[in-house]
């Protein structure tokens, strides 16, 4: 018994499952070549890692992640990073789309993952499944939702986050009760009088301490507890989402719960969300802290150097392992792993996602002779507004900026996604280019 006399919850009976989400389009290119959980993040981890650690950190050690599209890379950052003891019965795997003799299709929801995916999660034994979203930045005891689960007797509980007006039309916006439990679920509302109807009341807004005036609406943060039995039945057809059709018809049918959240949390799954939560990382007191050793983000442990500067003016940067830097300016900046920068480049407000090895000096000449720049970023550059994926070769005199371009622009060597220009992974700009 615990010293409150409540009893404890047994982390054993919880299994964690991570949706690796689909084609990932929002993020394209940066899942080109990569499933959107192994997208880099924050300049030496993965998307992936922000949700693993929260279940490690919340002592849920048995974690299933659920992928189907470019899943190699994150098969081997997830094989090379999460490794339990053979006297635990932890574990880290990934379970990709295949085909079988019931079933021939890709997954066609959340839901239908869930489901193709039921008899694997069967075979261990546990009383909550614990549903998460591998696209999101935030930092959450899962315990605590669990335990709420427990105590209201909820059938399944929904982790929900207040949002403003403007935030709500893009989520799944839900209703409670004095009790937490849930009256009414409406994806992505639009219309001004829904919207208005579905907004959280003052008497409520003062219960879960949302400050007064505050306009707030409820939105599904995609994160959900069911309990065993409840996920066998909810499956038991052919229906395909959680948020379009699982959830809304189980709330007349199960006692379903909110658990209301307020720290920081970020939705990363376009361009946009992704660059302006990475910038937010060099801001002097970020939003999400890596620094929190309290509840560490975990990831692969590499054996580089220390970065080494050369000079350089740095104003508001993360610098990862084994750069070199020379006398280049940098400011609200990312620079990832490995990363090479030339003397004299100017960079604002670039992420740099790094490179995967650093290059022989018998590469670099190979490629001098052939007229193409080395990995990294070349002299005299001017980047700004960009994100640079992996092993780029970005030449000397190169200047790169969105500036009087289209919002959305696809070229043989570069994009424009929500107004930022984005390099993609193994691109070469020669010498001298103006993007």
């Amino acid at each position: 018994m615990s010293q409150t006399g409540r009893q404890s919850l047994n982390h054993s009976k919880v299994l964690c499952v991570i949706m690796g989400g689909g084609q990932g389009s929002r993020l394209f290119p940066l899942t080109k070549d990569r499933a959107k959980p192994a997208v880099p993040l924050a300049g030496k981890y993965r998307i992936v890692d922000i949700p693993i650690s929260n279940c490690i950190n919340s002592r849920f050690r048995r974690i299933y992640i659920l992928t189907q599209f470019n899943s190699t890379s994150l098969h081997g950052h997830i094989s090379r990073t999460y490794k339990f003891d053979q006297f635990s019965s932890g574990f880290v795997e990934i379970l990709a789309a295949q085909q079988t003799f019931t079933n021939t299709s890709w997954y066609e929801g959340t839901a239908d993952a869930v489901r193709k995916n039921l008899v694997h999660f069967l075979n261990h034994d546990f009383d909550y499944l614990l549903i998460l979203s591998g696209d999101q930045l935030y930092r959450m005891d899962f315990q605590e939702v669990v335990e709420q689960h427990r105590e209201t007797g909820a059938d399944i509980t929904i982790a929900t986050l207040p949002v403003g007006r403007d935030a709500a039309k893009a989520c799944g916006i839900l209703q409670i009760d004095g009790e937490k439990r849930i009256t009414r679920f409406v994806e992505k509302p639009k219309e001004d009088a829904l919207l208005a109807s579905l907004k959280v009341t003052p008497a409520m807004n003062a219960q879960l301490g949302v400050a007064e005036n505050t306009e707030s609406y409820l939105a599904s943060m995609g994160i959900y507890v069911f309990n065993r039995s409840v996920i066998t039945e909810l499956l038991d057809n052919p229906l395909s989402d959680f948020g379009k059709h699982i959830i809304p018809q189980a709330i007349s049918t199960h006692r379903v719960c909110a658990y209301v959240f307020q720290g920081y949390w970020e939705d990363i799954g376009t361009i946009r969300s992704f660059f302006e939560a990475n910038l937010d990382l060099v801001t002097e007191l970020p939003r999400f802290n890596f620094f929190d050793m309290s509840a560490p983000i975990f990831s692969r442990p590499r054996f580089l150097p220390g970065s080494k500067i050369n000079g350089a003016q740095i104003d508001h940067a993360v610098i990862s392992d084994g750069c070199i830097i020379n006398r280049a300016r940098i400011s609200n900046t990312i620079v990832g792993l490995r990363t090479i920068i030339g003397d004299g480049a100017e960079l604002n407000r670039v992420i740099i996602l790094g490179s995967d090895y650093y290059e022989s000096a018998e590469s670099v000449g190979r490629h001098e002779r052939e007229g193409l720049p080395r990995v990294g970023i070349g002299a005299h550059c001017k980047i700004e507004n960009a994100i640079v994926d992996k092993n780029a070769r970005i030449g000397n005199n190169v200047t790169i900026s969105p500036a009087g371009k289209p919002e959305n622009f696809d070229h043989e060597r570069y994009f424009i996604r929500d107004g930022i220009v984005v390099i993609p992974k193994d691109a070469i700009i020669p010498d001298g280019t103006v993007i």
